[in-house]
């Protein structure tokens, strides 16, 4: 018999309004039955589990993290389109060839990155 993974859970201090700000990054709806204040929200369709711990988020850098590759878009307009939502740009890799990646930081401050897009490759 194998494990299967259920979800990747986040832990954050508000698991709604993070997972909110995920959503919109994924373009995938939260749980109907999420609220703000909930101690959980789930991205189901993206397999994400965030929940509300009473910690905050430690100086080191994250063990995991998300690689996005943007699908109808370049990698910078997904760049500009995060920052908007609310993201930081924590190391900007992306070099004067097109290549590399961008180092960003969802509202609570866990890393992610943006790669480029499949017509950019």
């Amino acid at each position: 018999m194998t494990s299967a993974i259920r979800h990747t859970t986040i832990s954050s201090n508000d698991a709604y309004r993070l997972a909110a700000f995920w959503a919109e990054v994924l373009g995938q709806p939260l749980q109907e039955d999420d609220h703000p204040g909930d101690p959980e929200a789930l991205i189901e369709g993206a397999g994400l589990l965030f929940v509300t711990v009473p910690e905050a988020k430690g100086a080191a850098r994250n063990r995991v993290h998300l690689d996005l590759r943007p699908q109808d878009r370049t990698r910078d307009e997904e760049v500009e389109r995060l920052l908007g939502l609310g993201a930081t740009l924590v190391d900007d890799r992306r070099e004067a060839d097109g290549t590399g990646w961008a180092v960003l930081a969802d509202p609570e401050g866990n890393e992610f990155c943006v790669e480029r897009g499949a017509a950019e490759r």
